[in-house]
């Protein structure tokens, strides 16, 4: 999975806009890129709604908007001992 996301990542980004002055702006670059891919991109496998396509960074929203993820708190309730007398 890993190869085919690098793969998407250096045919859309990196060689197109190559080649490249100096290690900062393919930094900056690539925050660009992976802030689009995750906030503007619609992703196709992601639906929202019967036919909609979302973004993955909506799909996660929604997701643990939907899920519990956990307990809540509670506190211990103070026990009262025996009075000993």
């Amino acid at each position: 999975m890993i190869e085919s996301f690098n793969g998407l990542f250096k045919w859309e980004l990196i060689y197109p806009r190559g080649p490249w002055q100096a290690r900062d702006d393919v930094e900056y670059a690539a925050l660009e890129w992976v802030d689009w891919y995750n906030h503007r991109r619609s992703h196709g496998e992601l639906l929202q709604g019967r036919y909609a396509y979302t973004t993955p960074a909506d799909h996660e929203t929604d997701y643990y908007r939907q899920h519990v993820t956990a307990n809540t708190a509670a506190t211990q309730q103070k026990q009262s001992l025996p009075n000993p007398a």
